[in-house]
């Protein structure tokens, strides 16, 4: 049986620590931000608001790769 874990890398498990935590959090909140702009452009029709939601994106995951550099 498999872990429900998110499948980070394999081995023993350490605690996070506060920092760990607060960047572990951060990117799952960037991530859910993300999913609803992307939803968010797929149902829009107004030109505006789509080019308004794809800067929106574009600084999410901007964002999400800073982050990503230290995991």
């Amino acid at each position: 049986m498999e872990d429900a874990g998110g499948g980070e890398a394999s081995g023993p498990k350490r605690p996070l620590n506060d920092d760990e935590k607060k960047v572990q959090r951060e990117r799952e909140s960037l991530k859910l931000s993300r999913a609803y702009v992307l939803h968010q452009i797929e149902s829009s029709t107004n030109e505006r608001y789509i080019e308004s939601l794809r800067q929106a994106l574009s600084e999410i995951e901007q964002k999400l790769a800073k982050l990503g550099t230290g995991a």
